[in-house]
């Protein structure tokens, strides 16, 4: 077995049937010890966004460290996870994304609340938290420290391929269909990425803030319109979708075409590139958590679950309505004789619109999402390496070595680099779901405290 299959079969093992068990299961745990309050509150956490706690101890307004860790999250999988899972799983994959980000909610908000209950300051004064700082501070001893360590290392290994490479070739990608070359692309990202990154996270927390809402406006817009167009077919669409999602036997039809889906496949799917999408309890969104000014640590728990909830519950859940509503799944391609699926299978959505202005929106939005996730996820790199390695000289180096390889990203295919960095996506859950489950009275002291000092007194 050469070494390429080996890491694709980890990197199944890894995503397979009993993580994302795992995963699903602690987020219904959760949802279940703090009595249901993040779906409860999920309108107040909404309104929360936009509240600037400037007096409190922090790096980032609220708002901004949503945007920093949104930026990580809104990416690709948005636009070509949701085609894969549809074409796999059928459209009731969708409704199983909704479902798994509905108890990732409860996930999103536990791992945030840990971030800033156990955060640090470090030496040039700027905040220093995620789950390794909560393994660490909160379960504390040998097995907390074994813990944060495998988790920063973890994280640090996937930035630089999840969080780097795949984002800049999908961009590459992006433009090759534009007629711009991968090495054009490489150079742009690597000056665009340089210039953010070396100023660190005021300046990711900035340029995040504007591209992410901007993009996701215009994003849904576009979707928007689509539905709206298609709408005779909206309720077929949903008939579909929910029969699809709970068929015990595989069945096709409608919108589904000759996609042939059981309510397991459906499962898999839709919840695999949910988590995929949104990566609650993979321990990533806490870092950017960790850094944002609030005067409790509840507060910016909401803030950042919310980011759950615009990823996968609006914007991915749009992206299926499309696909669903255009009636392009399950269209073949005539040259290769396979289904279409991924980018191509959305920008053909698309297309039942906007014709071949399909391409460009299809295009620029995939490169703008992937562009931010670059961002995002260079400061989860940079705060896990500042964990094991405290030196400065070294985290700059991070930020000049990291924004350089997006040049390779851009302009290589690297199966290997990128099995080896998904798995290490996947790993990165083992601790923070252990760490979760362990410190979950911690979470509901605060989560119950805060309910009652504040939400009840209307604060």
């Amino acid at each position: 077995m050469d070494l390429s299959q080996l890491l694709n079969d980890i990197n199944d093992f890894v995503w397979g049937p009993i993580m994302l068990a795992f995963l699903v299961g602690t987020g219904i745990f959760l949802t279940i010890r703090l009595k249901f309050l993040p779906w409860i509150n999920l309108w107040y956490a909404i309104k929360m966004i936009l509240q600037h706690k400037t007096e409190n101890q922090g790096d980032l307004s609220p708002f901004q460290s949503l945007m920093t860790a949104l930026s990580a999250t809104v990416g690709t999988g948005n636009i070509v996870g949701v085609a894969t899972a549809m074409v796999l799983g059928g459209p009731g994959a969708i409704v199983w994304m909704w479902i798994s980000a509905a108890f990732g909610l409860s996930t999103k908000y536990g791992e945030s609340v840990l971030a800033v209950k156990y955060r640090e300051t470090n030496s040039v004064g700027e905040m220093a938290g995620g789950p390794m700082y909560a393994m660490k501070n909160g379960i504390g001893g040998g097995l907390g420290r074994f813990l944060a360590a495998a988790f920063a290392i973890f994280a640090v290994c996937a930035s630089f391929g999840i969080g780097n490479m795949t984002q800049a070739n999908s961009i590459s990608s992006a433009f090759s269909s534009l007629d711009i070359s991968p090495e054009v692309t490489g150079i742009v990202l690597v000056v665009c990425s340089l210039a953010v990154l070396i100023r660190g996270v005021h300046s990711i927390g900035k340029v995040s803030s504007f591209i992410v809402p901007s993009m996701a406006f215009f994003y849904i817009l576009f979707t928007v319109i689509i539905v709206i167009k298609n709408f005779e077919n909206v309720p077929s669409g949903f008939a579909v979708m929910f029969q699809m999602a709970f068929s015990i036997d595989a069945v096709a039809g409608g919108v589904g075409g000759s996609i042939i889906a059981s309510m397991l496949t459906a499962m898999r799917w839709g919840v695999a590139r949910g988590v995929f999408s949104n990566e609650a309890g993979l321990g990533s969104a806490p870092i950017a958590a960790a850094a944002a000014r609030t005067d409790h640590a509840s507060r910016q728990g909401y803030v950042n679950m919310t980011g759950t909830f615009f990823d996968t519950m609006i914007i991915c859940f749009l992206t299926g309505l499309v696909i669903a509503s255009s009636g392009v799944l399950g269209s073949v391609d005539p040259e290769t004789g396979k289904l279409i699926s991924g980018a191509p299978l959305t920008i053909l959505a698309f297309s039942t619109v906007y014709g071949e202005g399909a391409k460009y929106i299809v295009s620029i939005a995939l490169a703008l999402f992937a562009y931010s996730t670059i961002l995002g996820w260079e400061y989860y790199g940079e705060k896990s390496l500042e964990y094991l390695v405290k030196a400065r000289p070294v985290i700059i180096g991070y930020r000049i070595v990291f924004s350089l390889i997006t040049f390779i990203g851009a302009t290589q295919t690297l199966d290997i680099v990128w099995n080896f960095s998904d798995t290490m996506n996947g790993l990165m859950a083992i601790p923070n779901l252990l760490c979760l489950l362990i410190l979950n009275k911690d979470i509901a002291n605060e989560c119950f405290d805060y309910q009652k000092e504040f939400i009840a007194k209307g604060k």
